[in-house]
């Protein structure tokens, strides 16, 4: 009898156990991205600090901020490629600053968010 109620035990343990195992990763992975979706964020995030640190040693030089092509042609900036798993970059320029923009692949990749970063130089979620 002894060994029954102590097997009887152990799964009740476990069988809670496995229950509050479930329920704190279905709370944790609800509403949040893929590992691979957050990774390409923050390659996206990097690129745009790096178009902003571009834009910085440029204005410094020349007194101006500048288009995305201009930053490559000047050397400024070395970028491969105008994009990163389907974000596109565009840079708006202003006497008094810069805005540079990562647009989602909103057809690809629906409720993705556009992120931008300015002459503070802080990454920001962008309408």
């Amino acid at each position: 009898m002894r060994s029954l109620g102590g097997l009887i035990g152990l799964l009740v343990a476990v069988l809670i156990g496995g229950l509050i195992y479930k329920f704190y990763f279905t709370q944790q992975s609800a509403g949040t991205a893929t590992p691979i979706q957050t990774i390409d964020v923050v390659g996206v995030k990097n690129d745009l600090l790096a178009i902003g640190q571009s834009e910085r040693a440029y204005q410094a030089e020349h007194g101006s901020y500048a288009s995305l092509d201009d930053l490559v042609s000047s050397g400024a900036m070395s970028m491969a490629k105008r994009g990163r798993d389907g974000y596109t970059y565009d840079v708006e320029t202003s006497a008094d600053g810069f805005r540079a923009v990562a647009h989602c692949p909103s057809t690809t990749s629906p409720g993705c968010t556009n992120y931008s970063v300015d002459q503070t130089m802080e990454v920001q979620a962008a309408p």
